[in-house]
């Protein structure tokens, strides 16, 4: 019995592996089969490829950091910020609405939209009988900062423009009317001082280490609300609006009263003043500029020691060169100041200058824009003595040139509509019918050379010419009548633009008439 049980054990055992290795065998054959001979559907799939990545330099970890806490900051420089209000005297009756409000509307108005509040007519000071001065009412409110611990006060030109009186309010509820040092229009920086000593004066920054997307913090009194604390980030540095210094761009929000107030840095020193906004509704949508500090701080000095800033000047009317015209010249890239007129007397006419000169340096620095030489030569010492270049037709020339002090530029008289002569057809592919200088002309336009304009038609007419122009060059060539501005024009491809230098009046510019403009 023991032996047929162990019989019937051992049969189950050897079935039991069959089995097994059974259905190891068949695993592998069906691993074989579809690798040998692959699914319709897999067989249309590329084989897969595997390549080696190439090696990637080492990424700098992303340094996350919190918002910054502007607490310290406020607690520092905060009693350094003064609140400015203005007053002015009047000797009529003023309407009872004309308080404090409306002052802040009259300098939001004066400021983003350069005039008064509708309504309003500017009043002026005037002594009643008996000497009595007017009643003194609220005129604007502004903001500013501590320069010095002995009571000189920094703020905007147009927070105390036209003011009769000016009080400046600490954080510590002292006021004291403040006495106007000197103020500078052009790069609105106006300097107080108030009889006080002890005061929490500012640290000045350096501009040179702004940098964009750094954290800044503004403080002032907007609307009237005294010490009122805003923040942002840098968005640009050195903005160009055309005026005579180049703006910090910021996202701070600023509104009318910030005027004057300081531009903070996160190590609580002042980099900028707060100045203008850019808006099209008249409030904060943004972009607030600064004057940089350094800029100021050069103003502030002149104003200190005399009251005035004094500028340097060199007796130029200039335009900026289009890209046009800097080819159609050979200058290449639109660079420099093209000089539009030269004033008699002036340094520029001692220097040699000449209408339609580009000017592309000053004192060994590059002219980009025609904005920069008016910073250059206001910037620069009257009497100094130095060099610069400029691009006459066709080539670069080196001058000496002695600047002089900025003056109130003389009104000059239009001569453009000199008397004519007989006409005579020239240049028909240009448009443009041209006659010769008579004698009394060329007297009366101080010009030795030049063909007058009689007449514009087609693609003389569309670069903008007109009759009365007088054409000084054409493609860079200087013309001295009729006969040779028709030698340089039959020398040129007429299908091509071409470049004319035209007086008008007292201003020289560069046109670029095409043929086959349509």
């Amino acid at each position: 019995m023991t032996s047929s049980l162990q019989s019937g054990s051992s049969t189950r055992s050897v079935v039991r592996r069959t089995l097994v290795v059974g259905a190891v065998v068949s695993a592998v054959g069906l691993v074989l089969s579809s690798s040998l001979f692959p699914h319709e559907s897999q067989a249309q799939q590329p084989a897969p490829t595997f390549s080696v990545p190439a090696p990637q330099a080492a990424q700098p970890p992303v340094i996350v950091k919190g918002l910054p806490d502007f607490t310290e900051l406020v607690e520092r420089v905060g009693p350094s910020v003064v609140s400015i209000r203005t007053t002015q005297r009047v000797v009529e009756d003023a309407d009872e609405s004309d308080d404090e409000t409306d002052a802040q509307m009259r300098e939001f108005f004066k400021r983003f939209f350069g005039t008064p509040m509708p309504g309003q007519t500017p009043r002026k000071s005037a002594p009643r009988k008996g000497g009595d001065q007017g009643e003194e009412r609220p005129r604007g409110v502004g903001s500013g900062f501590i320069l010095s611990t002995d009571g000189y006060v920094m703020t905007n030109a147009h927070v105390v423009d036209g003011a009769d009186e000016v009080y400046v309010n600490l954080t510590d509820k002292r006021e004291f009317k403040a006495k106007v040092v000197g103020v500078d229009k052009r790069t609105d920086v106006a300097v107080l001082k108030i009889q006080a000593s002890k005061l929490p004066a500012v640290s000045i920054g350096d501009v040179s280490k702004l940098k964009v997307g750094e954290w800044v913090m503004a403080i002032g009194t907007p609307f009237g609300l005294d010490n009122t604390v805003t923040a942002g980030i840098v968005s640009a540095k050195a903005r160009d609006t055309g005026e005579e210094i180049r703006f910090i761009q910021t996202d701070v929000a600023v509104n009318p009263g910030n005027s004057g107030g300081p531009l903070i840095n996160m190590r609580g020193e002042v980099v900028g003043i707060n100045s203008q906004i850019l808006s099209r509704s008249g409030g904060f949508m943004g972009i607030s500029l600064s004057i940089p500090i350094d800029d100021a701080m050069k103003v502030a000095e002149q104003l200190r020691a005399g009251g005035k800033v004094i500028r340097g000047r060199i007796g130029v009317a200039i335009a900026p060169v289009t890209k046009d015209v800097a080819e159609s010249i050979g200058l290449g890239k639109p660079v420099g100041a093209l000089v539009q007129s030269v004033e008699a007397g002036t340094p520029s006419e001692k220097a040699g200058l000449e209408a339609g000169d580009i000017i592309t340096k000053f004192a060994g620095q590059t002219i980009d824009k025609a904005q920069d030489l008016p910073r250059l030569v206001g910037a620069t010492k009257p009497g100094t003595k130095t060099a610069i270049q400029v691009f006459r037709r066709g080539s670069y020339k080196d001058l000496s040139i002695t600047v002089a002090e900025l003056e109130a530029p003389k009104a000059k008289d239009d001569k453009a509509d000199a008397p004519k002569a007989d006409a005579k057809l020239a240049a028909s592919a240009l448009g443009l019918k041209i006659v010769d200088l008579n004698a009394e002309q060329k007297r009366e336009l101080k010009q030795s050379g030049g063909v007058l304009v009689e007449g514009v038609d087609g693609p003389a007419a569309r670069a903008g010419l007109r009759p009365g122009d007088l054409v000084l060059a054409v493609a860079n060539v200087q013309v001295s009548g009729v006969k040779e501005f028709e030698a340089v024009l039959a020398k040129l491809d007429r299908s091509r633009p071409v470049s004319v230098l035209v007086r008008r009046g007292e201003w020289a510019q560069y046109a670029v008439i095409r043929p086959n403009a349509k």
